[in-house]
């Protein structure tokens, strides 16, 4: 990986430029793949990154550094779906193994969602599923599992940036349910804010989900282990539990699972 100029040995302060463009670009960047890219160890990048913190151009996180400004836009689905994939296949997987035959399951928007979604098609020993989902690209991957799953859209106003439904329809929808589990997205947990979310609509949609539910699972990359947003969507002590990836701050997490959190890693 990475072209012949970057394995020659550029001076640090090139180096270091490059390492801020692509943590601005991608979002999160991994110390082993910056190693891989630039032909040094990871010792000398972990100075790199530790340097970049100090000038306030990335926040250094567990495995790798990612932008300081990445909760402030909301990105669109497409733009998302490529991050992480990896991780976030492995997490929806996680997931898909809490699910039993017979449930009534809420699975709430995003691209790491839609890895559960693709994950639960994938378990064929899974019959008379139920799923409630306010996401048309959860709606259709569940739609290969038919009709071993039963896929119930909340119906509502569309937000195109994330093919979700939001309300007016969405919320009075969610109040008349009792599910067995919900699988919430989310842009940030950590113990201080609780789940967040960057936007607004869709934050009310969850709120109804969390209460809709008896068992709170919350999905959620390490990147944004730590991390919060602007919307409040529930504290932590309303999380039964943290679907996450081994790039995840440890300490954030043994936090959370003082806090009565059962933390799975994927």
């Amino acid at each position: 990986m990475g072209s012949e100029e970057e394995r020659s040995g550029l001076p640090a302060e090139v180096r270091q430029a490059r390492i801020s463009d692509l943590v601005t670009q991608s979002g999160f960047v991994r110390v082993s793949e910056l190693s891989r890219r630039f032909g040094v160890s990871t010792v000398t990048l972990r100075g790199d990154l530790d340097q970049l913190e100090r000038r306030g151009e990335l926040r250094r996180v567990h495995g790798g550094a990612m932008s300081v400004g990445r909760q402030r836009v909301e990105r669109s689905f497409e733009e998302a779906a490529g991050d992480l994939a990896g991780e976030k296949a492995g997490i929806g997987a996680a997931a898909a193994a809490l699910v039993s035959s017979g449930e009534a399951v809420i699975v709430d928007v995003g691209t790491t969602t839609t890895a559960l979604a693709r994950a639960l098609v994938d378990r064929r020993d899974l019959v008379d599923l139920t799923v409630i989902t306010s996401g048309l690209t959860i709606a259709l991957e569940l739609e290969h599992a038919g009709p071993r799953v039963s896929v119930i859209l909340t119906g509502g106003t569309l937000r195109p940036k994330q093919h979700s439904l939001v309300n007016p329809l969405a919320v009075p929808f969610l109040d008349r349910l009792s599910a067995n589990t919900v699988f919430l997205g989310c842009n940030g947990v950590d113990l201080a804010h609780g789940v967040t979310n960057i936007n607004l609509p869709e934050a009310e949609v969850k709120r109804a989900m969390v209460a809709a539910a008896r068992r709170r699972v919350v999905l959620a990359d390490g990147s944004k282990v730590g991390e919060h947003a602007l919307a409040r969507v529930c504290d932590v002590d309303q999380v039964d539990v943290l679907v996450t990836d081994r790039s995840a701050d440890p300490g954030i997490l043994e936090e959370l699972r003082s806090a009565g959190v059962d933390v799975v890693i994927a």
